[in-house]
C-alpha cells in the first residue's frame, strides 16, 4: 500500500504556511526508482474523508494502490480563510460570487514550480522532467490547473481539469493561450457535470448545446488548434462534488499516463 505523509511548506505569496499532502506509491522505500509525478491543488481533499473540507475525498490513495502505474501526488492545500482561496486559485482579476478577486494565480504558480516542485524534486525520486510532470484539480483548482498547463508548458505536459467553469474564464484562457508554445505532446482532460453546466433549454443537449458545454467544446478546439491532445468528458448526472470528481480518477488518469480513452 502507498504512504500518505505532510510536510509544511512556505507559500510566500500570502506569507503563510501550506500544507503539503505527499503520496508515495507502494514499493516507494524498498527501492531506488524514481516516479513521475502529480501537483493537485486542494491537497487535503484527496485522500482522506476526515480531512476533506466537507467530509468526503476523492479517494485518490485507495484508487493508486490499486491502479498499474506508480506515481507520485503532491496536493497543496488551500487557504480556509475566508475567500483567500479564490484569490490564490485564479489567474485573472474580476468579480465572482460577489467577491472581487485578486487574482494571484500566476504567484501561486511560481510557487509551485519553484518552490513545491523544488522541494519535491530536491527531496522525494522524482522524474523532474516536464514529461513526466503533471498538474490537476476541480473547480477553482481545475481552472489553475487548466492554466497551468497553458502558461507553463514547459513544465507541465498533463493536465486533469475537472469543474472548471470554463464559461466563466474564456477570455482571459483564450488570451493566453494565443500567446503560448504548446508542445504537442500536451494532454489536457477537461470534463464538467450534467448539472453544473448552466442555464438551458430543457430539450438542450447538455454535452453539445448548454453554455458550459458551448464554451468547453470551443477551448477544446482551440487547444487541439494549438497542438494539444484533448479528452473532453460530461459526467451524466454530474455534480460539483468530491463524490462526482472521485467517479473519474480512473478515467483521467488512464487518458494523462496511459495513453487510454474509456
Amino acid at each position: 500500500m502507498g504512504e500518505v505523509f505532510t510536510h509544511d511548506l512556505w507559500y510566500w505569496p500570502a506569507q503563510r504556511m501550506r500544507t503539503l499532502h505527499v503520496y508515495l506509491p507502494d514499493g516507494y522505500e524498498g527501492s531506488q526508482e524514481r516516479y513521475p509525478v502529480m501537483y493537485f491543488f486542494d491537497g487535503h481533499n484527496l485522500f482522506y474523508d476526515e480531512c476533506a473540507t466537507y467530509g468526503k475525498s476523492w479517494g485518490l490513495k485507495d484508487f493508486l494502490d490499486r491502479w498499474e502505474k506508480p506515481l507520485i501526488v503532491v496536493g497543496m492545500e488551500c487557504s480556509h480563510e475566508g475567500d483567500a482561496r479564490l484569490d490564490e486559485y485564479c489567474p485573472y482579476s474580476g468579480r465572482m460570487f460577489g467577491h472581487e478577486l485578486v487574482g494571484m494565480g500566476e504567484q501561486t504558480f511560481q510557487w509551485i514550480v519553484n518552490d513545491v516542485k523544488g522541494w519535491a524534486d530536491a527531496n522525494l525520486r522524482t522524474w523532474a522532467h516536464r514529461e513526466a510532470t503533471g498538474v490537476g484539480g476541480s473547480s477553482m483548482g481545475g481552472l489553475m490547473s487548466l492554466y497551468g498547463v497553458i502558461a507553463h508548458n514547459d513544465v507541465f505536459s498533463k493536465a486533469a481539469c475537472l469543474s472548471t467553469g470554463v464559461r466563466l474564464w474564456k477570455r482571459g484562457l483564450q488570451r493566453d493561450l494565443r500567446t503560448a508554445h504548446v508542445d504537442p505532446d500536451t494532454r489536457v482532460y477537461l470534463s464538467w457535470g450534467e448539472h453544473e453546466a448552466g442555464r438551458h433549454r430543457a430539450d438542450a443537449d447538455p454535452a453539445t448545446e448548454t453554455p458550459e458545454a458551448k464554451a468547453e467544446l470551443d477551448f477544446v478546439r482551440r487547444l487541439q488548434q494549438a497542438g494539444a491532445d484533448t479528452y473532453c468528458y460530461l459526467q451524466p448526472e454530474g455534480r460539483h462534488c468530491e463524490a462526482c470528481w472521485e467517479q473519474q480518477n480512473g478515467r483521467y488518469l488512464d487518458y494523462l499516463w496511459l495513453d487510454r480513452r474509456w
